[in-house]
């Protein structure tokens, strides 16, 4: 069946499909060049699928989806970045959803890849253990200027610093939230000054739920978005700080300072008043917030 869809389809979700492997390998074999989207569920075939993929060249591929189904995978997938790059020129949106993956070794001196040029959207966001560091996310991202959208939750190993270092300057989401980190210790205390000091003027929805910055530093982080920049208020319409330890004066000058504010989750969060760790939702809510902050004690409870 798949084999006479080859010339019709541009499109194949094989998500929780029991096609067997060969049957899609064949197919990617001869719809490969003309292939837009790809959904893959991980199984012990996806490495033999993903040669397939690679081996066919896949120009005209925009959106790759790669994620775990009912039972986790055990083996890493070894991802390779520098040829899916090759291979996949056009790609505009990678998911690597609740995966446990590892890139491919580049080898010692080995260059860069030609990167995602069009990549508008790296979703990375896994509730299990990963291995994505600084060094694979500038792998993947250091030929991405247009990205848009990072969803990085549950990657404690990357660092602000990492972050900076990115090439896009445009970046409009940005979800860096860690839930059911046993090691909170080893959480970086400062440095997220450096994300909001690049993207203040693009960013409408950060999540920083559950990161270990001080008192301090997110004070002065979200402080970027204070004002208006060009005669515009902050493009900001959600921000996620649930367990961090915003204070209650900074979080009045966040929603004071943003209008366009529609959603903020303060729940956890253990340097505010009693009764505001919510999650707020609309503007109403959002300003009722404010009002309570503005006329509570500033003393945590």
């Amino acid at each position: 069946m798949l084999a006479k869809a080859c010339h019709q389809l541009h499109s194949l979700d094989l998500q929780h499909s029991m096609v067997e492997s060969t049957a899609v390998v064949s197919f990617l074999e001869e719809a490969g060049p003309r292939m837009r989207k790809l959904w893959l569920t991980y199984s012990s075939q996806t490495t033999a699928i993903l040669g397939a993929l690679l081996g066919s060249c896949c120009p005209k591929l925009q959106v790759l989806e790669l994620s775990t189904g009912l039972n986790r995978n055990n083996t890493p997938l070894l991802l390779p970045i520098e040829a899916l790059q090759k291979g996949c020129p056009q790609l505009q949106v990678l998911r690597l959803l609740n995966l446990m993956w590892l890139p491919k070794p580049s080898g010692r001196g080995a260059t860069l890849g030609p990167g995602f040029p069009n990549l508008e959207e790296l979703c990375l966001a896994s509730s299990t253990c990963n291995f994505v560091s600084n060094d694979v996310l500038s792998r993947l991202l250091h030929g991405s200027p247009n990205l848009r959208l990072l969803d990085l939750r549950g990657c404690a190993r990357i660092t602000p610093a990492g972050l900076r270092d990115l090439p896009c300057k445009e970046l409009e989401q940005l979800h860096l939230g860690l839930y059911g980190v046993s090691d909170r210790l080893a959480l970086a205390k400062e440095g997220s000054t450096l994300l909001t000091q690049k993207w203040h003027h693009t960013l409408r929805e950060l999540d920083l739920s559950g990161q270990g910055f001080s008192e301090k530093d997110l004070e002065q982080a979200l402080a970027a978005f204070s004002g208006t920049h060009g005669g515009a208020h902050p493009a900001l319409c959600s921000l996620n700080l649930r367990g961090t330890r915003v204070t209650a004066s900074t979080i009045s000058s966040v929603i004071s300072s943003c209008p366009g504010l529609l959603y903020l989750n303060l729940e956890s969060c253990r340097c505010l008043p009693r009764g505001l760790k919510r999650a707020y939702r609309g503007l109403e809510e959002v300003q009722w917030c404010l009002e309570q902050l503005l006329t509570s004690p500033s003393s945590s409870s």
